[in-house]
């Protein structure tokens, strides 16, 4: 497979603090399957960001929140076993204020649960830069 021709796919990460904890998921689906990280997804087309945020949070968790603003983007590469790049994810990371709603796994994640943010780095497996993002978001 050669790479001309292919396009990074956009997606969100909805990244909600309550009360010094961060709502995580236990992903089902490349790229980061089986690891924990945000909620999110797929930006559909002419979905603006911060809808796309708010949109597969819910999707995900059950939980509302209002999307408030980008922190950040990365790049996630989904790797075959041979180490070749099989899709390129562009992550924007949204900060969202929790409204309502406990978190109930649904959608494309395995486990959803709230986690106190000095307790972090002990969780894993997790897709890279979590951590940050959760200090980030935290203020």
């Amino acid at each position: 497979m050669t790479a001309e021709g292919q396009r990074p796919l956009v997606a969100v990460l909805a990244v909600v603090i309550r009360a010094g904890q961060v709502l995580l998921v236990r992903r089902a689906n490349p790229p980061d399957a089986g690891f924990w990280g945000f909620p999110g997804g797929k930006v559909d087309f002419a979905e603006p960001l911060l809808a796309a945020a708010a949109r597969e949070l819910f999707e995900e968790t059950g939980i509302r929140a209002e999307p408030q603003a980008v922190l950040t983007a990365l790049d996630a590469l989904d790797r075959g076993p041979d180490g070749q790049v099989l899709g390129h994810f562009v992550l924007v990371a949204v900060r969202c204020l929790w409204q309502s709603g406990a978190p109930v796994a649904a959608d494309d994640a395995l486990e959803a649960r709230w986690v106190a943010l000095d307790d972090l780095e002990a969780l894993a497996p997790q897709s890279a830069d979590v951590t940050r993002v959760a200090r980030l978001a935290a203020g």
